[in-house]
């Protein structure tokens, strides 16, 4: 039985706009792209195991973008800096 979640999305036009161009854009980043399809799948009313299967992803990832555009709006698309130790490289 499908899981729903509790992170019903609601987008202004303006945010619509920008994921809509986003989700065309050949020249963002793959991860960019599909996490505007992602929100904008979401928006439509599509559960995460269906926008999982549409995008052959797995559910836990639309979940989690799912969750941070509730959450945060755009913004929470953004890539986040990541703990640990930083890339070093000698010549």
């Amino acid at each position: 039985m499908p899981r729903k979640s509790p992170y019903v999305l609601d987008l202004s036009p303006e945010q619509r706009q920008e994921l809509e161009a986003r989700a065309r854009r050949y020249t963002l980043s793959y991860r960019d792209v599909m996490r505007a399809k992602i929100v904008l799948m979401a928006a439509e009313g599509l559960d995460n195991d269906e926008i999982a299967a549409r995008l052959d992803t797995h559910r836990e990832i639309v979940s989690k973008w799912r969750k941070r555009f509730y959450e945060q709006g755009l913004v929470g698309l953004e890539e986040r800096p990541r703990g640990g130790r930083g890339a070093s490289f000698f010549p």
